[in-house]
């Protein structure tokens, strides 16, 4: 799933912030990152600390750069960066108290491009990596919140889902967010969105305020983004099931084939994903962290080293221009498709 990634990182050459640098799966992942080739790798913590943990663990992390915020040789240009990106919120010993922290520390070697992601989590909160960006980074132009998707994949299918992990009740228009950025993340892990606002109704079959919202971000959907395949609202059985489709929504060209699912709050997309993933055997990759004007994601703090080495090569990507697919040739499809029928014309008079 990720080799597409891995390749374009090797093209583009990214530098990826850890603000854990002690961590035994961070530095397991640093190593491996590194010494493949993959990601330029920054660990935040102190030097002689670091070091030794490594050494400890038996890994090679002789490749990372290593910084200690509390030993930072530029801390005084950084800190006039950050009291005027705060704009009078935070003193002077409020700002060098906060960069004292890898958190904050971490998320403006990002905003002043000494890094281009990170990731962050393995030991602290959610909203320990989240709170740093949004006060700093920010969210990008036309976006007003930052929301989450979680990739599902089992062997070569893949799903995406979102919100399940930041926006407890989304409005309308944060739902129009959602679904937007959620197909922007689907195309970056290769997928071609066919989104579904997800409901208890299909096309007014049922009544409610959920629903009215979910029909009203569809609409909304479908003038600020018309190149979009989205349909809503509608059931879940009727967004994957073809049969169903027939029925409940003929004619719709997302219906029956959709891949990016979007919740209309928290609770439905916490368990859904949850549930295809515990019952349904997908590997669920994520949260990813959407909306904000560079990439920063979170860990659980129950993470594996698997989950730190894929999730800092997806952060990573969201720093590299999205390729357009390669044209087809149709000159040499039609030559193809000729050889086929005349190989099948001569089995069958051979026969």
């Amino acid at each position: 799933m990720l080799s597409g990634m891995i390749n374009t990182l090797k093209k583009y050459g990214r530098t990826i912030v850890f603000t854990e640098g002690s961590d035994k799966r961070i530095q397991e992942a640093a190593d491996k990152l590194t010494h493949n080739g993959i990601l330029k790798v920054i660990l935040l913590g102190n030097k002689d600390e670091i070091n030794e943990a490594a050494k400890g663990f038996g890994f090679d992390i002789s490749l990372c750069e290593i910084i200690d915020p509390e030993n930072y040789a530029d801390i005084d240009a950084m800190v006039q960066e950050m009291i005027t990106l705060r704009k009078g919120k935070m003193s002077e010993e409020q700002v060098r108290a906060a960069l004292s922290k890898s958190n904050y520390f971490g998320t403006m070697l990002v905003k002043m491009g000494k890094a281009d992601c990170l990731l962050g989590g393995a030991t602290y909160s959610t909203a320990d990596t989240v709170r740093p960006a949004l006060q700093l980074i920010k969210t990008k132009p036309g976006n007003k919140i930052v929301s989450s998707c979680f990739i599902l994949v089992r062997g070569d299918e893949k799903l995406a889902m979102g919100d399940c992990a930041i926006n407890i009740d989304p409005t309308e228009d944060d739902l129009v967010e959602i679904a937007i950025e959620s197909a922007n993340t689907a195309r970056i892990f290769g997928m071609d969105p066919k989104v579904a606002m997800l409901s208890y109704s299909t096309l007014g079959s049922g009544k409610g305020p959920t629903v009215t919202k979910v029909a009203n971000a569809t609409k909304k959907i479908k003038e600020i983004a018309p190149d979009l395949a989205v349909e809503g609202e509608i059931q879940f059985d009727a967004s994957v099931s073809p049969d169903v489709a027939q029925v409940k929504c003929p004619g719709s060209p997302v219906a029956g084939q959709a891949n990016t699912f979007i919740f209309p709050d928290i609770n439905a997309g916490n368990i859904g994903y949850k549930i295809a993933s515990r019952l349904g055997g997908y590997k669920a990759v994520g949260p990813v962290l959407q909306g904000l004007n560079a990439p920063i994601n979170d860990l659980s703090r129950g993470c594996t080293m698997e989950e730190v080495y894929d999730m800092s090569i997806v952060t990573a990507a969201f720093s590299c221009p999205l390729e357009p697919a390669a044209p087809v040739d149709e000159e040499i499809d039609v030559k193809k498709l000729e050889e086929i029928v005349k190989a099948v014309v001569d089995k069958i008079l051979a026969e």
